[in-house]
């Protein structure tokens, strides 16, 4: 990675571009499990914000490495993101828009709640 910084934020396009081409970075999904079980991105990992604190070690490896986050629109994982920031993961980004706004441009046969 260059010694530019990494946007806070990353839209869903730039996202499946990077699914596509195989770029590797570590794709979390912060949701809720209820909210998981309805509807996922392949290649998404779930790691619910509210156990996040108490999981954070499981991202170690990841602390200099491409790490983004969707939730729901946007909101809960800019969140996780600037808090991992915080924890010194450099590179951490929240997708912005979340599953809804992938739903719309990326893969429409998901379900919209």
């Amino acid at each position: 990675m260059s010694d530019a910084v990494t946007p806070i934020e990353i839209d869903c396009l730039s996202v499946k571009q990077k699914l596509d081409a195989q770029v590797p970075f570590k794709f979390l999904d912060c949701r809720e499990q209820d909210e998981y079980d309805r509807v996922k991105i392949a290649g998404a990992e779930l790691l619910p914000m509210s156990e996040l604190a108490e999981r954070v070690g499981e991202l170690e490896a990841f602390k200099n490495s491409p790490l983004i986050i969707h939730c729901h629109h946007g909101g809960r994982s800019l969140r996780v993101a600037r808090w991992l920031r915080g924890q010194g993961f450099v590179h951490a980004q929240s997708m912005a828009g979340g599953i809804d706004q992938w739903a719309q441009q990326i893969d429409t046969s998901l379900p919209r709640y």
